[in-house]
């Protein structure tokens, strides 16, 4: 490593994601007391930030939408590593695992994360633009994706409840992961110009990073791998606190989907903040490639992935949503469909996607 690149980035940043690396590594598999909690708790939020730090160095380099788009793609491979991983060791327990994650996933990113992006950049920009015809195709490839994959199964004429036959599971696994690739392919080289940043009307400075010299390749390519560091302890952290979200859920009579819900929440932090950072800089469309990105890349690159593990996995896989989850899938459609139709966001749409978040909250914790 040289000076230069010592220089570039920031000494704290090199640092976070070894030290997260070894908090990590020290509690995996272990039972956590309260000083152990704690420490794990501090690598997480630790974690979250360096990742942010360093997708954004990425990003300035590749320039958008690849940024977004490596973010995106590196928590969903992580995530999907985890969910297969669980669902191999929980046998019947873990039968809806993939459906509640990516479920989660989807609500998080359309409704959670896109509108505390709307809210916190419509308080500092009043107004904020960004482009429909992005948008748009996101939104349609997110509705296709969990109607065929979600919504479907529960349709199915399979006597052993909302699953899929081997051959539909197959063509549902193909099907998502063309669909996305289709997507990526329109995103980065087809029409990528509708995924970039809408310039503000006004002169001033609203992001001073955009101005700033790239980083070195060097720069890039190290901050490329801490990111990676930094999202595998994410992800490992968050799997490690689980055992004491299960025991705390239990307690409180709530349903165990609920543990996924959560570590959910926790493994989309990085993509949480770096939205909101967007948002405040102006740069709402950044804010709108990663939320709608990240649902796509979860359904997309999860629904292949349990098919093929499916060949080896013993237990049953329960896919279909039930009827209180697809109301909600339904409203968040609706209620995205207006939102992005203008090419303007307000106050007020980032409060009925927050509402819409809350009810998902509120209704996985009291069903």
């Amino acid at each position: 490593m040289t000076d230069s690149v010592i220089h570039e980035l920031p000494r704290w940043t090199l640092a976070v994601p070894p030290l997260a690396f070894v908090v990590l590594a020290a509690t995996w598999h272990r039972n956590l007391g309260a000083v152990l909690l704690i420490l794990v708790c501090l690598g997480l939020g630790a974690a979250v930030i360096a990742a942010v730090h360093h997708a954004e160095v990425v990003a300035h380099r590749v320039g958008e939408p690849f940024g977004t788009l490596i973010l995106a793609l590196a928590v969903t491979v992580i995530e999907v590593a985890l969910i297969v991983t669980l669902m191999a060791s929980g046998g019947d327990k873990a039968a809806s695992l993939a459906r509640d994650t990516v479920f989660a996933a989807v609500m998080i990113t359309s409704n959670g994360i896109l509108g505390l992006a709307l809210v916190v950049g419509s308080l500092r920009h009043r107004v904020q633009e960004f482009r429909v015809q992005a948008s748009y195709s996101a939104l349609t490839v997110m509705t296709a994706l969990v109607t065929l994959s979600l919504v479907v199964p529960t349709f199915t004429t399979s006597a052993e409840g909302p699953r899929f036959s081997p051959a539909q599971l197959a063509f549902a696994g193909v099907t998502s992961l063309v669909l996305y690739g289709v997507f990526v392919f329109v995103q980065t080289i087809r029409h990528r110009d509708y995924f970039l940043p809408v310039a503000p009307d006004s002169d001033v400075d609203e992001d001073e990073d955009q101005h700033a010299a790239a980083p070195s390749t060097k720069t890039a390519v190290l901050s490329l791998a801490l990111l990676f560091v930094c999202l595998i302890s994410v992800v490992g952290l968050a799997k490690t606190v689980s055992p004491k979200l299960e025991s705390a859920v239990e307690s409180a009579g709530a349903p165990l989907s609920v543990v996924g819900v959560v570590i959910a929440l926790l493994v989309l932090l990085p993509e949480t903040v770096a939205a909101v950072r967007a948002a405040l800089r102006n740069r709402l469309q950044t804010s709108l490639n990663l939320a709608l990105g990240s649902a796509l890349a979860s359904i997309g690159l999860t629904i292949p992935a349990i098919a093929v593990a499916s060949i080896w996995l013993s237990g049953p896989l329960v896919l279909g949503l039930g009827g209180k989850e697809m109301v909600l899938f339904a409203l968040t459609v609706v209620t995205a469909i207006i939102t992005l139709s203008t090419g303007r966001a307000t106050l007020l749409q980032g409060a009925v996607h927050l509402a819409v978040f809350s009810a998902f909250l509120f209704l996985a914790v009291s069903p």
